[in-house]
């Protein structure tokens, strides 16, 4: 299911917000675990199913695409490639992903893994990078989906009434 007007596209762009604040806070949590790998692993595999989830509510997936018309198919193959997060519509890898934290949180990143060691201190601070690395890429993706959802209702509508206007008949006076 995909929204169908604004109002039913701003509710899925909250829900996937809070979504994404809730996924946060795990990945958060393990940052704080002391074991090496445990907190890439975890935002991976957290990513690996948070990126589909939002895909799927905004009516963005590889499936609900194909479904599309050749004209909206366009829409989302043009506007995906020119945004950030670029994960529209596309099945995703655990390479992916990887490649996405590298680009979009990288610097964080590296000061998470260099402050994890530090004694209390250390794991907050890990844990608060984790946790807004997390959020930063769920929410740049629930804005990328927002947006290109918002223009296939544009465009959908555009299409729709003017396939009804071709197909009305023309009143004489």
């Amino acid at each position: 299911m995909h929204p169908s007007n604004l109002e039913e596209l701003e509710k899925t762009r909250q829900h996937c917000q809070k979504l994404v604040s809730r996924r946060a806070l795990v990945s958060a949590a393990a940052a704080v675990i002391p074991i090496p790998g445990v907190d890439v692993s975890t935002d991976v595999a957290l990513l690996l199913q948070l990126i589909p989830t939002i895909n799927e509510r905004f009516g963005l997936s590889p499936k609900q695409i194909e479904t599309l018309s050749p004209e909206l198919k366009k829409i989302v193959v043009v506007g995906g490639a020119n945004l950030g997060v670029g994960l529209l519509g596309k099945m995703i890898t655990p390479q992916l992903i990887i490649q996405l934290l590298q680009r979009l949180g990288l610097k964080k990143l590296a000061g998470k893994y260099a402050t994890k060691y530090v004694p209390l201190v250390g794991s907050v601070i890990a844990s608060s990078i984790s946790y807004a690395v997390l959020r930063k890429v769920g929410n740049q993706h629930i804005e990328e989906c927002y947006s290109i959802a918002q223009q296939l209702l544009q465009a959908s509508s555009t299409e729709l009434s003017t396939s009804s206007m071709a197909k009305a008949p023309y009143s004489k006076k």
